[in-house]
């Protein structure tokens, strides 16, 4: 088991070129806290304040808060808060492997059955940061937050709340011992939202008017964004092999892929906290790693994400999935689909978008795709398909013809094989095979485009004209797009009369011209 004293014996690590904490590493004071003990944030924020403090930079170390009783917290004490990250992925098509022993966590606390150690944290007089990722869903109100002495508060909001006020309490409304609340979940805004549900719940308690001001001034809220597949546990197999390659068993062994960015929004309200150097001071860890970046603004690195990655993602899996392929690596290494990811991406969707960095990310893109290490399912990424394409892909198709004047060809295609995939044969054919089918709560919308289809040249046509003009889909009437129903509709006739792969070959031939 990995200890301390483990890292103690002589030696330690030197076959498999460990990153090891040191002595003084694994001294320095407790200066965060962080609600959650998933592997996202062991692979993500836990990584970045080891290399800040392997760097002299935080000097600090976080106590993790678990809440969902999975019982991480106990294994996280059983091993000194040590664990095995092991970062594996490509770079310029070049692999690149890391393993270290992160040592920025001290200790685990459970908030139900250690919330008052949690809130003499909240005491401490070196709290700097409060981190979180409590999933999407974590960041919501709940109708029992009633009571603020409760033991804990039901909901993270609340639990964040209570532990706030108790920290200006401790401190007596002094806005320069405030904290820095840096939540990772990922929805819009999630600093602002947080702030507001705090605020909210204070009121609802009714707790002392200084409090606010004192969140106001003292305490700022930073939107993010946070990006980097953190698998977790590895399959067995896997485990037992990295195991092999160590030297020693890890209960909390993490895999990640090497990319990470980790964009922080600069708060335009709180205080003395509102410039780039207090904050950059204030969290300490910021130039530890040059995933990090501070910003006034982040939209341009969400916008940049959303279209490029998940947008990619979007507009490939119906035919990658057609094509018969099963997992993201296998869409890119296949001739015809690869092809495809690569076009709609480099040509049309980076054309699309104003971003910065945008080319770059778009290759990292290819990288992460095609990174051996990490098993990322089709099947997953039609969960809510419908909608990620009027997120994701809309926004591009119109956006590339308004500035180039032309209709996104790759993209017209995507389209058409979305529209042939939603249909429902294929997932048909999984549920009768007793598989899995993500749910897709407006595919029915698209399905009724083929209703009473003949799937005779012009009745396909005219499932393509009306599923291009549904604005009520999209969000944008598609038939405006020039050249894009023509496209879209010559695409879906292909593939119902050749195949996916057919067609899909002679789109790749004539956009080649």
């Amino acid at each position: 088991m990995l200890t301390r004293a483990l890292l103690r014996t002589p030696g330690f690590g030197t076959r498999a070129g460990l990153i090891v904490p040191s002595e003084q590493q694994l001294a320095l004071p407790e200066r965060a806290v962080q609600f959650g003990t998933g592997a996202f944030l062991r692979g993500f924020i836990d990584f970045f304040v080891d290399e800040a403090n392997r760097r002299g930079e935080f000097n600090g170390r976080i106590v993790a808060i678990g809440s969902t009783g999975s019982g991480r917290d106990a294994r996280i004490n059983d091993q000194d808060g040590l664990y095995t990250l092991s970062s594996r992925g490509l770079a310029g098509g070049e692999l690149q492997v890391e393993h270290r022993v992160v040592g920025s966590v001290s200790r685990a606390l459970s908030a139900q059955r250690d919330w008052n150690a949690v809130l003499e944290c909240a005491r401490n007089p070196e709290l700097r940061v409060v981190f979180s990722n409590t999933t999407e869903v974590g960041i919501a109100l709940d109708n029992d937050d009633r009571d603020p002495e409760a033991a804990p508060p039901p909901s993270f909001p609340g639990k964040l709340t209570r532990f706030l006020l108790e920290r200006a309490r401790a401190v007596e409304f002094d806005v320069e011992k405030g904290v820095v609340v840096v939540p990772c979940e990922l929805i819009e805004d999630n600093g602002d939202t947080l702030r507001e549900m705090v605020l909210t719940l204070a009121a609802r308690w009714k707790v002392e008017p200084e409090f606010a001001e004192w969140l106001d001034m003292g305490v700022p809220f930073c939107n993010t964004l946070v990006d980097r597949i953190v698998p977790g546990a590895p399959p067995p197999d896997e485990a037992a092999a990295l195991a092999g390659t160590l030297g020693y068993d890890d209960a909390m062994l993490t895999t990640a892929e090497s990319y990470r960015l980790f964009a922080i929004e600069l708060p335009t309200t709180g205080g003395d906290f509102g410039g780039e150097v207090d904050i950059s001071a204030r969290l300490g860890f910021t130039n530890a790693d040059r995933g990090i970046i501070l910003a006034h603004d982040i939209a341009p690195f969400r916008l940049r994400k959303v279209r490029m990655l998940n947008g990619t993602h979007t507009i490939s899996v119906s035919l990658a999935l057609l094509a018969g392929c099963t997992t993201v690596r296998e869409a890119v290494e296949h001739e015809a689909v690869g092809r495809f990811i690569r076009r709609a991406l480099l040509d049309e969707i980076v054309a699309a978008t104003e971003v910065p960095g945008g080319e770059q990310f778009a290759r990292d893109v290819l990288d992460r795709f095609a990174n051996p290490y990490i098993r990322h399912a089709l099947i997953d990424i039609t969960l809510q398909g419908t909608m990620k394409m009027r997120v994701r892909v809309v926004p591009s198709i119109v956006d590339f013809a308004r500035r180039t004047g032309r209709t996104p060809a790759s993209l017209a295609f995507g389209f058409a094989a979305f529209l042939r995939y939603v249909r429902g044969d294929a997932t048909d054919a999984r549920r009768a095979a007793r598989e899995r089918v993500p749910a897709d709560d407006h595919a029915d919308d698209v399905r009724a485009f083929w209703r009473d289809s003949s799937g005779a040249p012009a009745s396909i046509a005219a499932v393509a004209k009306r599923a291009c003009a549904a604005t009520q889909l999209w969000g944008a009437d598609l038939t405006a797009v020039p050249g894009f129903l023509d496209a879209v509709t010559e695409d879906l006739i292909r593939i119902q009369r050749d195949g996916v792969v057919a067609a899909l070959d002679a789109h790749l031939a004539e956009v080649a011209v």
